[in-house]
Protein backbone atom coordinates (compact mmCIF):
# COMPACT_ATOMS: atom_id res chain seq x y z
CA UNK A 1 0.00 0.00 0.00
CA UNK A 2 0.91 3.45 -0.97
CA UNK A 3 2.94 5.77 1.82
CA UNK A 4 1.29 8.97 2.25
CA UNK A 5 3.03 10.31 4.45
CA UNK A 6 6.28 9.66 5.61
CA UNK A 7 6.58 11.53 8.81
CA UNK A 8 3.09 11.11 10.56
CA UNK A 9 2.14 11.00 14.24
CA UNK A 10 -1.09 8.88 16.16
CA UNK A 11 -2.29 9.98 19.46
CA UNK A 12 -4.30 8.90 21.73
CA UNK A 13 -5.79 11.40 24.21
CA UNK A 14 -7.18 10.81 28.30
CA UNK A 15 -7.65 13.39 30.43
CA UNK A 16 -4.54 13.66 32.29
CA UNK A 17 -2.28 12.77 29.04
CA UNK A 18 -2.07 11.52 25.38
CA UNK A 19 -0.02 8.47 23.27
CA UNK A 20 2.05 9.94 20.88
CA UNK A 21 3.21 7.78 18.10
CA UNK A 22 5.85 9.15 16.09
CA UNK A 23 6.26 7.13 12.74
CA UNK A 24 9.51 8.10 10.77
CA UNK A 25 11.56 6.28 8.22
CA UNK A 26 14.01 3.82 9.06
CA UNK A 27 17.88 3.48 8.95
CA UNK A 28 16.79 1.12 5.96
CA UNK A 29 14.91 1.90 2.57
CA UNK A 30 11.71 0.87 2.37
CA UNK A 31 11.60 0.67 6.75
CA UNK A 32 10.01 2.38 9.06
CA UNK A 33 10.46 2.90 12.91
CA UNK A 34 7.61 3.68 15.59
CA UNK A 35 8.13 5.14 19.10
CA UNK A 36 5.49 5.74 21.50
CA UNK A 37 5.74 8.50 24.23
CA UNK A 38 3.82 9.64 26.70
CA UNK A 39 2.75 13.60 27.05
CA UNK A 40 0.40 15.90 29.42
CA UNK A 41 -2.60 17.46 28.62
CA UNK A 42 -1.97 20.96 30.46
CA UNK A 43 -1.21 23.86 27.47
CA UNK A 44 2.41 24.17 28.79
CA UNK A 45 2.62 20.50 27.39
CA UNK A 46 1.02 20.73 24.83
CA UNK A 47 3.21 23.48 23.55
CA UNK A 48 5.95 21.00 24.08
CA UNK A 49 4.78 18.32 22.48
CA UNK A 50 3.96 20.67 19.43
CA UNK A 51 7.57 22.10 19.09
CA UNK A 52 8.63 18.33 19.34
CA UNK A 53 6.47 17.20 16.31
CA UNK A 54 8.12 20.46 14.45
CA UNK A 55 11.51 19.53 15.02
CA UNK A 56 10.67 15.92 13.36
CA UNK A 57 9.08 17.67 10.56
CA UNK A 58 5.73 15.35 10.54
CA UNK A 59 3.25 16.12 7.74
CA UNK A 60 0.11 14.91 9.53
CA UNK A 61 -1.06 14.36 13.09
CA UNK A 62 -3.98 12.20 13.40
CA UNK A 63 -5.69 12.12 17.14
CA UNK A 64 -8.75 9.92 18.76
CA UNK A 65 -10.43 11.62 21.76
CA UNK A 66 -12.73 10.92 24.10
CA UNK A 67 -15.31 13.48 25.04
CA UNK A 68 -13.75 16.75 24.45
CA UNK A 69 -10.33 16.01 25.59
CA UNK A 70 -8.92 16.65 22.49
CA UNK A 71 -9.57 20.11 22.15
CA UNK A 72 -7.03 21.77 23.69
CA UNK A 73 -4.47 19.26 21.54
CA UNK A 74 -6.21 20.32 18.59
CA UNK A 75 -7.05 24.29 19.01
CA UNK A 76 -2.91 24.54 19.45
CA UNK A 77 -2.18 22.37 16.86
CA UNK A 78 -3.88 23.80 14.23
CA UNK A 79 -1.77 27.39 14.42
CA UNK A 80 1.01 25.16 13.09
CA UNK A 81 0.74 21.99 12.37
CA UNK A 82 -1.54 19.75 9.56
CA UNK A 83 -3.79 18.23 12.27
CA UNK A 84 -7.06 16.04 12.07
CA UNK A 85 -9.61 14.56 14.43
CA UNK A 86 -10.99 11.07 13.49
CA UNK A 87 -13.93 9.40 14.59
CA UNK A 88 -13.23 6.49 16.79
CA UNK A 89 -15.32 4.29 14.90
CA UNK A 90 -13.55 4.85 11.56
CA UNK A 91 -10.14 3.96 13.27
CA UNK A 92 -10.66 1.40 15.26
CA UNK A 93 -8.26 -1.02 16.24
CA UNK A 94 -7.74 -4.73 15.47
CA UNK A 95 -10.07 -6.93 18.19
CA UNK A 96 -7.90 -8.27 20.97
CA UNK A 97 -5.09 -5.17 20.81
CA UNK A 98 -6.68 -2.02 22.84
CA UNK A 99 -4.46 -0.46 24.57
CA UNK A 100 -3.35 3.37 24.38
CA UNK A 101 -0.07 2.26 22.97
CA UNK A 102 -1.08 0.31 20.53
CA UNK A 103 -4.48 3.02 19.79
CA UNK A 104 -1.50 5.55 18.97
CA UNK A 105 0.50 3.09 16.70
CA UNK A 106 -2.35 2.42 14.91
CA UNK A 107 -3.56 5.74 13.78
CA UNK A 108 -0.22 6.78 13.16
CA UNK A 109 -0.01 3.91 10.97
CA UNK A 110 -3.35 4.69 9.51
CA UNK A 111 -2.53 8.26 8.70
CA UNK A 112 0.77 7.39 6.71
CA UNK A 113 -1.44 5.53 4.12
CA UNK A 114 -3.67 8.34 4.36
CA UNK A 115 -6.63 5.87 5.26
CA UNK A 116 -8.40 8.23 7.79
CA UNK A 117 -10.94 11.10 7.10
CA UNK A 118 -11.19 14.13 9.07
CA UNK A 119 -13.68 15.28 11.35
CA UNK A 120 -15.92 18.59 10.60
CA UNK A 121 -14.03 21.54 12.98
CA UNK A 122 -15.39 24.80 12.25
CA UNK A 123 -13.34 28.05 12.25
CA UNK A 124 -12.90 29.99 15.32
CA UNK A 125 -15.83 31.94 14.89
CA UNK A 126 -18.16 29.28 14.22
CA UNK A 127 -17.16 27.38 17.26
CA UNK A 128 -18.04 30.25 19.41
CA UNK A 129 -21.44 30.85 17.81
CA UNK A 130 -21.74 26.91 18.59
CA UNK A 131 -20.74 27.38 22.07
CA UNK A 132 -23.62 29.83 22.00
CA UNK A 133 -26.03 28.12 20.59
CA UNK A 134 -25.73 24.91 22.19
CA UNK A 135 -25.63 26.78 25.64
CA UNK A 136 -28.84 28.31 24.48
CA UNK A 137 -30.52 25.10 23.93
CA UNK A 138 -29.66 23.53 26.86
CA UNK A 139 -30.73 26.77 29.29
CA UNK A 140 -33.92 26.46 27.35
CA UNK A 141 -34.45 22.72 27.71
CA UNK A 142 -33.87 23.13 31.62
CA UNK A 143 -36.36 25.82 31.66
CA UNK A 144 -39.26 23.79 30.24
CA UNK A 145 -38.23 20.70 32.94
CA UNK A 146 -38.31 23.14 35.71
CA UNK A 147 -42.09 24.41 34.59
CA UNK A 148 -42.63 20.31 34.21
CA UNK A 149 -41.24 20.55 37.93
CA UNK A 150 -43.56 23.30 39.05
CA UNK A 151 -46.75 21.79 37.36
CA UNK A 152 -46.26 18.62 39.26
CA UNK A 153 -45.75 20.11 42.35
CA UNK A 154 -48.91 22.04 41.88
CA UNK A 155 -50.82 18.86 41.50
CA UNK A 156 -49.96 18.21 45.26
CA UNK A 157 -52.12 21.19 46.84
CA UNK A 158 -54.68 20.71 44.61
CA UNK A 159 -54.29 23.42 42.48
CA UNK A 160 -55.10 22.69 38.37
CA UNK A 161 -53.80 25.83 36.94
CA UNK A 162 -52.69 23.95 33.87
CA UNK A 163 -55.40 22.19 33.40
CA UNK A 164 -57.56 25.78 32.03
CA UNK A 165 -54.68 27.72 31.21
CA UNK A 166 -51.89 26.87 28.28
CA UNK A 167 -48.74 28.44 29.77
CA UNK A 168 -48.01 28.73 33.72
CA UNK A 169 -45.30 30.83 33.23
CA UNK A 170 -47.84 33.61 31.10
CA UNK A 171 -48.73 37.16 32.20
CA UNK A 172 -52.25 35.69 33.89
CA UNK A 173 -50.88 32.24 35.69
CA UNK A 174 -47.91 34.36 36.68
CA UNK A 175 -50.23 36.69 38.64
CA UNK A 176 -52.51 33.99 40.17
CA UNK A 177 -49.41 32.33 41.37
CA UNK A 178 -47.52 35.07 42.83
CA UNK A 179 -50.54 36.12 44.74
CA UNK A 180 -51.14 32.68 45.89
CA UNK A 181 -47.41 32.94 47.16
CA UNK A 182 -48.28 36.27 48.69
CA UNK A 183 -51.18 34.52 50.85
CA UNK A 184 -54.15 35.17 49.05
CA UNK A 185 -56.59 31.80 49.14
CA UNK A 186 -59.46 33.08 47.80
CA UNK A 187 -60.20 31.75 44.33
CA UNK A 188 -62.41 34.16 42.93
CA UNK A 189 -59.77 36.53 43.87
CA UNK A 190 -57.06 35.17 42.15
CA UNK A 191 -59.51 33.96 38.87
CA UNK A 192 -60.06 38.10 38.52
CA UNK A 193 -56.15 38.60 37.82
CA UNK A 194 -57.14 36.78 34.52
CA UNK A 195 -56.41 38.99 31.90
CA UNK A 196 -57.47 39.18 28.20
CA UNK A 197 -59.33 36.38 26.61
CA UNK A 198 -58.47 34.24 29.52
CA UNK A 199 -61.59 36.35 31.80
CA UNK A 200 -64.04 34.36 29.48
CA UNK A 201 -62.66 31.25 31.82
CA UNK A 202 -63.32 32.76 35.17
CA UNK A 203 -65.53 30.21 36.42
CA UNK A 204 -62.73 27.30 35.44
CA UNK A 205 -60.27 29.34 36.75
CA UNK A 206 -62.52 29.40 40.05
CA UNK A 207 -62.86 25.78 40.33
CA UNK A 208 -59.18 24.81 39.29
CA UNK A 209 -57.36 27.82 42.17
CA UNK A 210 -59.51 25.56 44.96
CA UNK A 211 -57.59 23.66 46.88
CA UNK A 212 -54.96 23.09 49.68
CA UNK A 213 -52.21 25.60 48.93
CA UNK A 214 -50.17 25.73 52.07
CA UNK A 215 -46.87 27.86 53.21
CA UNK A 216 -45.02 24.73 52.29
CA UNK A 217 -46.43 25.17 48.74
CA UNK A 218 -45.59 29.08 48.69
CA UNK A 219 -41.91 27.87 49.67
CA UNK A 220 -41.68 25.41 46.94
CA UNK A 221 -43.27 27.19 44.27
CA UNK A 222 -41.56 30.48 44.62
CA UNK A 223 -38.30 28.10 44.06
CA UNK A 224 -39.80 27.18 41.23
CA UNK A 225 -40.24 30.26 39.85
CA UNK A 226 -37.10 31.51 40.69
CA UNK A 227 -35.53 28.89 38.54
CA UNK A 228 -37.57 29.84 35.96
CA UNK A 229 -36.70 33.44 35.94
CA UNK A 230 -33.19 32.77 36.10
CA UNK A 231 -33.21 30.27 33.26
CA UNK A 232 -35.05 33.18 31.47
CA UNK A 233 -32.29 35.74 32.31
CA UNK A 234 -29.86 33.19 30.95
CA UNK A 235 -31.44 32.91 28.05
CA UNK A 236 -32.10 36.44 27.19
CA UNK A 237 -28.19 36.90 27.81
CA UNK A 238 -27.41 34.19 25.26
CA UNK A 239 -29.50 35.56 22.85
CA UNK A 240 -28.13 39.08 23.16
CA UNK A 241 -24.90 37.52 22.45
CA UNK A 242 -25.55 35.28 19.44
CA UNK A 243 -27.16 38.47 18.03
CA UNK A 244 -23.66 39.99 18.01
CA UNK A 245 -21.63 37.05 17.23
CA UNK A 246 -24.54 36.18 13.83
CA UNK A 247 -23.39 39.60 12.80
CA UNK A 248 -21.22 37.95 9.96
CA UNK A 249 -23.66 35.61 8.97
CA UNK A 250 -27.01 37.52 9.15
CA UNK A 251 -27.17 37.94 5.50
CA UNK A 252 -27.32 33.54 5.42
CA UNK A 253 -29.51 33.63 8.32
CA UNK A 254 -31.99 35.71 6.01
CA UNK A 255 -31.85 33.09 3.27
CA UNK A 256 -32.38 30.03 5.99
CA UNK A 257 -35.02 32.10 7.05
CA UNK A 258 -37.38 31.85 3.69
CA UNK A 259 -37.62 28.26 4.36
CA UNK A 260 -40.93 27.42 5.54
CA UNK A 261 -40.35 26.33 9.32
CA UNK A 262 -37.41 27.81 9.11
CA UNK A 263 -37.38 30.57 12.51
CA UNK A 264 -34.18 32.80 13.61
CA UNK A 265 -33.18 30.55 16.29
CA UNK A 266 -33.49 27.50 13.62
CA UNK A 267 -31.65 29.55 11.40
CA UNK A 268 -28.96 29.81 14.40
CA UNK A 269 -28.46 26.72 14.53
CA UNK A 270 -28.05 25.21 11.17
CA UNK A 271 -25.16 28.12 11.04
CA UNK A 272 -23.72 27.16 13.96
CA UNK A 273 -23.67 23.81 13.69
CA UNK A 274 -22.36 23.43 9.43
CA UNK A 275 -20.44 26.89 9.78
CA UNK A 276 -22.40 28.18 6.61
CA UNK A 277 -19.86 26.73 4.06
CA UNK A 278 -21.29 24.37 1.91
CA UNK A 279 -18.03 23.73 0.43
CA UNK A 280 -17.12 21.77 3.34
CA UNK A 281 -19.85 19.06 2.19
CA UNK A 282 -19.66 18.31 -1.55
CA UNK A 283 -23.25 17.62 -1.85
CA UNK A 284 -26.53 17.63 -0.19
CA UNK A 285 -26.61 14.27 0.51
CA UNK A 286 -22.89 14.22 1.83
CA UNK A 287 -24.07 17.17 4.44
CA UNK A 288 -27.38 15.09 4.81
CA UNK A 289 -25.27 12.02 5.48
CA UNK A 290 -23.28 13.92 8.42
CA UNK A 291 -26.60 15.50 10.31
CA UNK A 292 -27.59 12.19 10.08
CA UNK A 293 -30.80 12.65 8.70
CA UNK A 294 -30.84 10.03 5.78
CA UNK A 295 -31.10 6.13 5.96
CA UNK A 296 -27.42 4.37 6.56
CA UNK A 297 -26.07 2.51 4.03
CA UNK A 298 -25.94 -1.02 5.07
CA UNK A 299 -26.01 -4.35 2.31
CA UNK A 300 -24.16 -7.54 2.28
CA UNK A 301 -24.48 -10.49 -0.77
CA UNK A 302 -27.04 -8.84 -2.42
CA UNK A 303 -29.35 -8.24 1.04
CA UNK A 304 -29.93 -4.68 1.92
CA UNK A 305 -29.90 -5.03 6.07
CA UNK A 306 -31.24 -2.48 8.40
CA UNK A 307 -31.24 0.79 7.32
CA UNK A 308 -31.79 3.44 10.43
CA UNK A 309 -31.12 6.58 10.18
CA UNK A 310 -27.35 7.13 12.08
CA UNK A 311 -26.80 9.71 14.83
CA UNK A 312 -25.14 12.71 13.33
CA UNK A 313 -25.28 16.27 14.79
CA UNK A 314 -27.78 15.81 17.59
CA UNK A 315 -28.25 19.53 18.10
CA UNK A 316 -28.93 20.29 14.20
CA UNK A 317 -31.14 16.99 14.01
CA UNK A 318 -33.18 18.65 16.90
CA UNK A 319 -33.58 22.10 15.70
CA UNK A 320 -33.89 20.38 11.97
CA UNK A 321 -37.07 18.18 13.84
CA UNK A 322 -38.47 21.51 15.23
CA UNK A 323 -38.50 23.26 11.96
CA UNK A 324 -40.14 19.85 10.38
CA UNK A 325 -43.38 19.48 13.02
CA UNK A 326 -44.16 23.47 12.59
CA UNK A 327 -44.03 23.28 8.47
CA UNK A 328 -46.10 19.78 9.24
CA UNK A 329 -48.89 21.85 10.20
CA UNK A 330 -48.65 24.20 8.14
CA UNK A 331 -51.22 25.36 4.87
CA UNK A 332 -50.16 25.07 0.68
CA UNK A 333 -46.71 24.24 1.07
CA UNK A 334 -44.46 22.21 -0.71
CA UNK A 335 -42.95 20.29 2.41
CA UNK A 336 -46.88 20.23 4.22
CA UNK A 337 -47.80 18.39 0.53
CA UNK A 338 -44.83 16.28 1.17
CA UNK A 339 -45.43 15.33 4.74
CA UNK A 340 -48.93 14.61 3.66
CA UNK A 341 -48.25 12.29 1.37
CA UNK A 342 -45.32 9.99 3.04
CA UNK A 343 -47.47 10.32 6.01
CA UNK A 344 -49.87 8.12 5.01
CA UNK A 345 -47.78 6.07 2.85
CA UNK A 346 -45.13 4.96 5.38
CA UNK A 347 -45.93 6.79 8.85
CA UNK A 348 -45.66 10.10 10.72
CA UNK A 349 -41.86 9.83 11.89
CA UNK A 350 -41.11 8.73 8.60
CA UNK A 351 -42.24 11.65 7.14
CA UNK A 352 -40.80 14.08 9.50
CA UNK A 353 -37.16 12.50 8.76
CA UNK A 354 -38.02 13.16 5.03
CA UNK A 355 -38.67 16.84 5.92
CA UNK A 356 -35.32 17.08 7.79
CA UNK A 357 -33.99 15.40 4.92
CA UNK A 358 -35.57 18.48 2.52
CA UNK A 359 -35.34 21.30 4.47
CA UNK A 360 -31.22 20.52 4.99
CA UNK A 361 -31.16 19.98 0.90
CA UNK A 362 -32.38 23.33 0.22
CA UNK A 363 -30.08 24.52 3.10
CA UNK A 364 -27.34 23.02 1.25
CA UNK A 365 -28.70 24.83 -2.31
CA UNK A 366 -29.24 28.48 -0.58
CA UNK A 367 -25.92 28.77 1.59
CA UNK A 368 -23.71 27.72 -1.55
CA UNK A 369 -25.79 29.30 -4.47
CA UNK A 370 -26.86 32.58 -2.34
CA UNK A 371 -30.32 32.80 -3.05
CA UNK A 372 -33.56 32.95 -1.27
CA UNK A 373 -36.25 29.90 -1.03
CA UNK A 374 -38.79 29.08 -3.63
CA UNK A 375 -41.59 26.54 -2.93
CA UNK A 376 -42.39 24.51 -5.44
CA UNK A 377 -45.89 24.49 -4.22
CA UNK A 378 -48.27 22.67 -2.32
CA UNK A 379 -49.63 21.36 -5.91
CA UNK A 380 -46.24 20.49 -6.83
CA UNK A 381 -47.10 16.53 -6.66
CA UNK A 382 -50.18 16.90 -8.98
CA UNK A 383 -48.40 18.71 -11.44
CA UNK A 384 -45.12 16.33 -11.63
CA UNK A 385 -47.66 13.59 -12.60
CA UNK A 386 -51.47 15.02 -13.21
CA UNK A 387 -52.50 11.36 -15.26
CA UNK A 388 -51.49 9.45 -11.60
CA UNK A 389 -53.67 12.48 -9.34
CA UNK A 390 -56.13 12.15 -11.82
CA UNK A 391 -56.08 8.41 -11.51
CA UNK A 392 -56.05 8.12 -7.85
CA UNK A 393 -59.15 10.71 -7.52
CA UNK A 394 -61.15 8.66 -9.36
CA UNK A 395 -60.40 5.72 -7.76
CA UNK A 396 -60.97 7.33 -4.44
CA UNK A 397 -64.73 8.47 -5.49
CA UNK A 398 -64.90 5.15 -6.70
CA UNK A 399 -64.63 3.37 -3.65
CA UNK A 400 -67.22 6.02 -2.10
CA UNK A 401 -69.90 4.50 -4.21
CA UNK A 402 -69.65 7.39 -7.12
CA UNK A 403 -69.55 6.96 -10.53
CA UNK A 404 -67.12 9.11 -12.81
CA UNK A 405 -67.44 10.97 -15.28
CA UNK A 406 -65.01 13.64 -16.86
CA UNK A 407 -65.24 16.29 -19.21
CA UNK A 408 -62.88 18.77 -20.13
CA UNK A 409 -63.10 22.79 -18.13
CA UNK A 410 -64.13 25.15 -20.16
CA UNK A 411 -62.86 28.31 -19.68
CA UNK A 412 -64.82 31.22 -17.96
Amino acid sequence: MDIVHERAAGMDISKRDAKVCLRVPGARAGTYTSTVTTWGSTSGQILELRDFLEREHVTTVVMEATSDYWKPFFYLFEETLPVMLVNAKAARNIPGRKTDVSDAAWLAQLAAHGLLRASFIPPEPIRDLRDLTRARSTATRDRTREIQRLEKFLEGSGIKLSSVVSDLTGVSSRAMLEALIQGERHPEVLAGLAKGTLRSRIPALVDALTGRFKEHHAFMARLHLDQIDAQTRIIDALTDRIEEAMAPFRAARDFLATIPGVSLKVADVIIAETGADMTVFETPGRLASWAGVCPGSNESAGRIKSAHILPGNKYLKAALGTAALSVSRSKNTYLAAKYQRIKFRRSPMIAIVALQHSILTAVWHLLADGECYKDPGADYFTRLDPVKARTNAINKLNSLGYNVTLSPATAA
